[in-house]
């Protein structure tokens, strides 16, 4: 499913999904928290929570420590990243005009070290490198996974997609449910998230909920996308692979024979 937000965040927080939504069962709360200069949001929810600062300039406090963050663009800048266990409050601090921050938060029996995760430590690869006359060139930004946060129950990351190409392609799916926030440069932009059987026009600041079944995406020639992939790891199942659709998997191959025409 898709949620369509249609217009840019209000100020406060916008709930996208909930962990007790019957309708769509993430079993994450996601959303949106848009800060004016000078305004502070203070979470003590017993969850661990993930804070993805999206633009703006903001203080995070956490435990005694104190970091401004900043970010201009999320095409052109890595991501910054505040990452607690369900004990730790995080209060956030707005220094700009305007921040947007997206919030991913989820139970967890578990205690982990806090973490800030800068984005000079951001791991970046290139998705679809050599593949498919690169037609699904992407820049895959993985923010933190089982790799770097073991105990975690989130997975977190981004993709900033080429005009007119595709993503988490050839299709793929996992039993872990995710969530993709879209954005879109310039604003007016769209493409489109398959879903199982199904696929859905996207647009700037949409959101796919992906329970269950294949999933990839297509951005439209000229316009630039960018989405948020936030995972819920299962309880003894943690996401740790994408299972490709056996009927496309050939296109892994770097020497399949396309037809161009």
């Amino acid at each position: 499913m898709v949620v369509r937000q249609g217009k840019n965040f209000e100020e406060g927080y916008t709930p996208i999904t909930s962990i007790d939504d019957k309708n769509n069962k993430t079993l994450m709360d996601f959303g949106i928290l848009v800060l004016k200069q000078g305004q502070t949001y203070t979470d003590n929810e017993l969850k661990e929570k993930a804070y993805l600062l999206l633009k703006g300039e903001v203080i995070f406090e956490w435990e005694g420590n104190r970091v401004e963050a900043k970010r201009s663009s999320v095409f052109d800048e890595n991501p910054c990243c505040l990452h607690v266990p369900p004990e730790v409050e995080i209060k956030t601090t707005c220094l700009s005009s305007e921040a947007e921050i997206c919030i991913t938060r989820s139970y967890n029996d578990k205690n982990f070290p806090s973490r800030y995760y800068s984005q000079e430590e951001c791991r970046v690869e290139l998705g679809g490198k050599g593949l498919m006359n690169e037609l699904s060139l992407r820049t895959i930004r993985t923010i933190f996974d089982i790799t770097n946060a073991p105990d975690a129950n989130l997975v977190l990351g981004e993709v900033v997609h080429r005009p007119g190409r595709w993503s988490s392609y050839p299709p793929h799916h996992h039993p872990q449910p995710e969530i993709y926030l879209y954005k879109f440069l310039p604003e007016q932009g769209f493409g489109f998230s398959q879903i199982g059987d199904d696929a859905y026009i996207v647009r700037n600041n949409d959101t796919s909920i992906i329970l269950e079944g294949d999933h990839a995406q297509v951005c439209a020639p000229g316009y630039a996308m960018y989405y948020i992939w936030a995972i819920r790891n299962l309880e003894n199942n943690p996401f740790n692979e994408r299972i490709y659709s056996e009927e496309h998997r050939w296109l892994l191959d770097k020497n399949a024979k396309i037809w161009e025409g």
